[in-house]
């Protein structure tokens, strides 16, 4: 729902007559949720929250280092079944293979 054009100076209006560190406070925050709502409305169309912050500010494409992209395919890998899954039977015996150096 739009909000009408008086709305809008209203709020002009109170920003600007304050004093110069508040209103600068008033920008940064109306930024963040500007910000947060475009992040949202990424998430709700399907994007990834963590790839999201790793987008080029232009082109708009995910950058991954090659660890990053490694990890990917190995899980699509395991996803397809062309790599056997891992199995264990207790978080102490998980925590000790993600420990070593494989």
């Amino acid at each position: 729902m739009p909000v009408a054009k008086p709305v809008y100076n209203d709020l002009f209006n109170v920003i600007s007559s304050l004093p110069e560190d508040y209103t600068s406070q008033v920008i940064d925050f109306v930024s963040y949720l500007k910000s947060k709502a475009e992040r949202q409305a990424d998430i709700m169309s399907g994007g990834c929250p963590i790839c999201i912050k790793l987008r080029d500010p232009e082109t708009g494409e995910e950058q991954f280092n090659a660890e990053t992209i490694a990890a990917f395919e190995e899980g699509d890998a395991i996803l397809c079944g062309e790599i056997p899954a891992k199995r264990y039977s207790s978080l102490e015996e998980m925590l000790v293979d993600l420990d070593s150096d494989d």
